[in-house]
């Protein structure tokens, strides 16, 4: 009996599974399609549905009390609350520093911008000496002056319409002129009041040096329609002399 042949095993033929065709969002990493309801994917597991981060605050909730969390309207009111009095708390400061604010806007224009002379329509005074009137003071002229025969007299500038004092310059004495100066007394304070188109009235005191020339004295009064100088502090008055003013200029912004 012959031995048997080997029978080479037949190949066993297995079924290959169909692919699964996945119809759902792609994945924002790799692309890959997911089923609907996934978190994650299902090939790189990046989440499908990632929260976007919440918006940057504004820079006033970063502020006590503002930067509290709103919920179910807790603290709401306080806020607004908190707003309104701020509001009020600035239109009260606005309304109480108006005056400040104006004061320092027309000095500043005072500074920026340029003079020029004013000339009073009338000049007044209390008393004055034979051949030295109040009018003097006036004239342009520094070798002539007013003679007044003692202290507390006083000498008053009448002008046609308001204007805005910036400066007056006050020669004192009886001239310019180092050797005439002293020869007639002189007042080394005098007491001035400004008055404005309402009815208001500045009082200043204003103290001179003893020295001949020009003396500025810087105001920054508006509407002013009078100014009236009174003389004190009398200096170098003796028997036969009496109080000198050689000139007195006022100045408003151009």
């Amino acid at each position: 009996m012959l031995p048997g042949k080997p029978v080479a095993p037949r190949p066993v033929v297995r079924p290959v599974a169909a692919r699964e065709e996945v119809v759902g969002p792609p994945c924002p990493a790799c692309g890959t399609p997911n089923p609907p309801g996934r978190k994650f994917c299902r090939r790189c597991a990046t989440p499908l549905n990632p929260q976007a981060a919440p918006a940057p605050l504004p820079w006033w909730r970063t502020v006590w009390p503002f930067r509290r969390r709103v919920r179910a309207g807790s603290g709401r009111w306080v806020r607004l609350l908190v707003i309104l009095l701020v509001v009020l708390a600035l239109c009260a400061g606005g309304f109480l520093l108006l005056p400040a604010g104006r004061a320092l806007f027309e000095d500043t224009r005072d500074k920026l911008g340029g003079t020029k002379a004013v000339t009073a329509t009338r000049v007044t005074a209390s008393a004055a000496v034979p051949g030295h009137p109040a009018s003097n003071t006036e004239d342009g002229l520094s070798n002539r002056y007013w003679g007044a025969p003692g202290p507390g007299a006083s000498v008053t500038y009448t002008f046609g319409k308001p204007f805005r004092l910036v400066d007056l310059i006050i020669t004192n004495g009886a001239s310019d002129s180092p050797e005439q100066y002293a020869t007639e007394a002189r007042a080394l304070r005098m007491d001035m009041e400004v008055t404005s188109s309402d009815g208001t009235v500045h009082r200043e005191s204003v103290s001179l040096s003893d020295k001949a020339g020009p003396q500025t004295v810087t105001t920054g009064i508006s509407d002013v329609v009078r100014v009236r100088l009174v003389l004190h502090s009398v200096t170098g008055l003796r028997a036969g002399r009496h109080v000198a003013l050689a000139e007195v200029e006022f100045y408003q912004r151009s």
